[in-house]
């Protein structure tokens, strides 16, 4: 290894030096052991990369020789990709051919030499320098890299970067090179915002006491049900049961007699009502117009699936798992006709009597009892991941909290995944705790890494604004949850460090903050949706973000998808593979994501689409987005809160008024 190091500084040091500068010096030690390759020849390859770029004189330093490193390994996957190209049309033209082993190094398929770029240090056949030093390589492999001693912050912000990760978490197929969060662009640039008319917040005043009355609306002990445990038969009751609910409300709703509903895959000329659940008669691929079927219920239907031609319906939007009633016929007894599609009901608003509204609106202004509510309520949304994929530092995560502390807030919430299943550092386990860290790293557990790295913020965040209520909703990508289905159970805050103001709910969650009604899901539904929806004729709504969005308010569920999207077909993940985590839903438990009695003022639902704020059926909807990206800083959201003010009429008469929030509450969608 001396000699490959003075070959190393004798041809890349920068005259009059004679010594590369010890990072430098790793990160091209780095490509020799990943590509198995000379210093010579690598020379060749800056040499002609320098010249790529444009400059004979490009200099060589950290942020060059990285993206050298990239550019290395993209060619490499290049020549990969050729190679298997040139064999899979070897073998469309030879198909009986016997393959033989023209390189003479034993690897008969290139398995070897694919196996070169995932495996470190693992020598090239048929490379004499592959022979040379092979032991000394493959010992300095699985050596722990050293780290220099920087700043606090920096040191664990930057170890990822220094170090050789062997999981895809830099270098690999799935590198990234994000830009650091110190030099990201727009930073508090509003990006959309939501009743542009409502002022704005006025300078913050901080309050002694907690301005939010939090509650759940629902039993959060349910959760706690024992995952991977799922029966066939009570996962077949609970959607079956869903097809009988709905039949009963669209038979209320429409003012139906028992006699107009019928089974849709009996053969009849009489036109029936066939209520059901949307399906794909087919195992893999996307749900279009010549694959539709209904699945129906078995007291009605005996749980048979029917074709559905729907030629002759204005519109429709559907997509696997909807529950829908159709008015038409099945002459033929091949396929049900359907004429009319007929409309879901909708639960009603949130609503509280008016006696409770004042009681509220002075809980907000104490100081003058004034019952208009006085000042508004600051909320802060955010939406993991926090941190990019090449480093831990949680900067986005630091700076939400900054914000929060900044304007007094009265509520943070943050919805998961917070250590993140999908992260290359955690996955591969390459990381380092800070040097102030008070745990050894051999001992350390990942409830030790969340109190370290998510835990510390939150308290500082508490001791700086007392008042605030911290809400945290996980996700099934969240490492600390032992909860690894959905419907999830809250995490146990015992052994996080969280300070008394922070709170871990279920997901989802129902929650009333003051009298209006929040619903929060972490799992991505809008995204899924986007890609099995299918859409004939003219669509009721236009734009694509609200369409999705009314599916869940027309459904009540905050996952109404059935089944799951394959996660093959998710948003790439950081790890090697690219596989996400996908869904993990667990059937039998999926009324536990129903909505029940009311529909939500807010309904938050982060997503992989663009971040947005709409009012679909009076409900504000809010995608936050998530506030770090793979590569760089994401956006967070501020929604002020105007207070519900109550009019002379409405307390003479003493019943029960709506919320408005769609009316009085302005959502920024701002960068971080």
């Amino acid at each position: 290894m001396g000699e490959i190091t003075e070959e190393i500084n004798s041809l890349f040091a920068p005259p009059p030096a004679t010594e590369l500068p010890p990072d430098i010096l790793g990160e091209l030690q780095s490509i020799l052991r990943l590509h198995s390759t000379t210093p010579q020849e690598l020379f060749f390859k800056w040499e002609s990369y320098s010249i790529k770029m444009g400059s004979e004189e490009t200099k060589l330093d950290l942020t060059t020789v990285r993206a050298f490193k990239k550019d290395v390994q993209e060619s490499l996957e290049r020549e990969n990709r050729g190679k298997v190209h040139v064999r899979s049309t070897d073998k469309r033209i030879g198909v009986h051919g016997t393959p033989r082993n023209t390189a003479g190094n034993g690897d008969i398929f290139g398995i070897i030499f694919r196996l070169d770029s995932l495996v470190p240090n693992t020598p090239r056949p048929g490379t004499t320098e592959s022979h040379k030093g092979s032991a000394v390589k493959r010992k300095g492999g699985f050596e722990t890299p050293g780290t220099s001693k920087n700043s606090k912050g920096d040191s664990f912000a930057l170890h990822g970067k220094s170090r050789t990760t062997h999981q895809g978490a830099k270098e690999g197929f799935n590198s990234v090179h994000s830009i650091p969060f110190a030099d990201r662009q727009n930073a508090g640039q509003t990006i959309e915002t939501l009743n542009n008319e409502l002022p704005t917040l006025k300078p913050p005043i901080p309050s002694s006491e907690p301005r939010i009355k939090l509650t759940a609306n629902s039993d959060l002990k349910k959760y706690s049900y024992k995952p991977m445990a799922m029966h066939l038969s009570e996962a077949s009751e609970v959607l079956d049961d869903r097809i009988d609910e709905f039949m009963n409300l669209v038979q209320v709703h429409h003012e139906l007699e028992d006699s107009a509903f019928g089974n849709a895959a009996s053969q009849s000329t009489s036109e029936i009502v066939a209520v059901g659940r949307i399906a794909s008669d087919m195992l893999e691929g996307k749900l279009n117009s010549a694959s539709i079927v209904l699945e129906t219920a078995r007291r009605m239907g005996a749980g048979l699936r029917v074709p559905l031609k729907v030629d002759s319906v204005p519109s429709y939007e559907l997509f696997p798992g909807k529950i829908v009633a159709l008015r038409g016929v099945n002459a033929s007894g091949e396929y049900f006709s359907v004429n009319e599609v007929l409309s879901m009901p909708l639960l009603p608003p949130a609503a509280s009597l008016p006696r409770v509204l004042d009681e509220l609106n002075v809980r907000l202004d104490p100081e003058t009892s004034d019952l208009s509510g006085g000042t508004p309520l600051n909320i802060l949304l955010a939406s993991g991941p926090y941190t990019t994929d090449d480093d831990l530092a949680f900067e986005p995560l630091q700076a939400i909290c900054d914000k929060a502390s900044s304007t007094y807030a009265d509520a943070l919430v943050l919805i998961g995944p917070f250590l993140d299943l999908e992260h290359p550092l955690l996955a591969s386990g390459d990381f380092e705790l800070p040097e102030d860290a008070t745990h050894e790293p051999d001992k350390a557990t990942l409830n030790d890494v969340f109190r370290i790295l998510i835990g510390n913020p939150l308290r500082r965040l508490a001791q700086d604004v007392p008042s605030i209520t911290i809400i945290l909703v996980p996700s099934v990508r969240d490492a600390i949850s032992k909860h690894v289905s959905w419907p999830q159970e809250p995490v146990p805050k015992k052994e996080l460090g969280l300070p008394k103001q922070a709170r871990f709910v279920s997901n989802p969650v129902m929650l009333s903050v003051n009298e209006f009604v929040v619903g929060i899901s972490s799992q991505d539904i809008l995204y899924e949706l986007r890609r099995e929806e299918v859409v004939g004729g003219k669509p009721t709504a236009s734009n694509l973000l609200a369409r999705l969005s009314r599916h869940l308010i027309e459904q009540r569920h905050f996952y109404p998808l059935f089944p799951p999207v394959a996660r093959e077909h998710m948003p790439k993940s950081g790890m090697a593979d690219g596989l996400a985590t996908g869904a993990t839903v667990d059937t039998s438990y999926l009324k536990l994501g129903e909505w029940l009695n009311v529909r939500p003022d807010v309904l938050i639902t982060p997503s992989a689409l663009s971040p947005f704020a709409k009012v679909v059926e009076s409900v504000v909807v809010i995608n936050p987005g998530t506030l770090s990206k793979r590569k760089g800083a994401g956006t967070y959201t501020q929604m002020t809160v105007h207070p519900r003010k109550v009019t002379h009429e409405e307390r003479a008469v003493g019943k029960m008024v709506g919320h408005k929030m769609f009316e009085r509450a302005r959502v920024d969608i701002i960068r971080i």
